[in-house]
């Protein structure tokens, strides 16, 4: 299926304080980005695409449209999906991820808006979030193609006339050479095996003819 990259404004991140937020153990332990699409009518997403930094879990929620008697209506569609499999350690800290529409747990028809919610509950990163974020929508379906009924329902081949057509039987012909040969074998049998000389008349030799050479 192709996909079409939507035109997207990132906000900025808005922290979460985990902590006594007067002492210096208080830190962010949850941020928030949130996703807008101005000048964009209500899509189908297909597909989300960003690069971690330091979040060990996502979650995602989805603002769609539903009429215009009804207000639109914030929906999770992805909850603590794991981008660190040891928050403690940097094993995918920095991979680029790639999310599309089937492994959300609900319907993604008629975006409106993001929200992203990132999770580090490790102290040992000063900071997380997501970066290179791009949203991909659905593209066009490709356009059937209809081939011709000949194409379609190809006629069986016909078959080449006899290429043996007009020539004599062939068992015919194999038994008349079979005779031929049997006449040649006869023929060669009852010949002398004397050799007649040239100038050999009933054994002896005729002196005018040998006159002549």
């Amino acid at each position: 299926m192709s996909r079409v990259l939507v035109p997207c404004h990132v906000k900025g991140t808005v922290a979460l304080q985990v902590g006594d937020v007067r002492t210096s153990q208080g830190r962010p332990g949850v941020l928030v980005i949130d996703v807008t699409f101005p000048n964009v009518a209500p899509f189908e997403l297909q597909e989300i695409t960003f690069k971690n930094y330091y979040t060990a879990f996502l979650s995602i929620r989805v603002r769609q449209y539903s009429s215009i008697h009804t207000q639109a209506k914030w929906v999770t569609c992805l909850r603590d999906y794991c981008l660190m499999p040891d928050p403690h350690s940097e094993e995918g800290a920095q991979e680029y991820v790639s999310l599309s529409k089937h492994q959300m747990l609900c319907d993604v028809a008629r975006v409106l808006e993001l929200r992203l919610i990132l999770r580090q509950p490790s102290p040992l990163w000063l900071s997380f979030t997501v970066e290179e974020l791009q949203v991909y929508q659905q593209g066009a379906k490709s356009p059937s193609v209809t081939f011709p009924k000949w194409l379609s329902h190809p006629v069986p081949c016909e078959q080449p006339a006899p290429l043996l057509e007009g020539l004599p039987d062939p068992s015919r012909v194999s038994s008349e050479v079979q005779q031929m040969w049997a006449l040649t074998e006869m023929v060669r049998a009852s010949r002398t095996s004397r050799r007649i000389g040239r100038f050999d008349v009933d054994g002896c030799y005729d002196l005018n003819l040998l006159s002549y050479t």
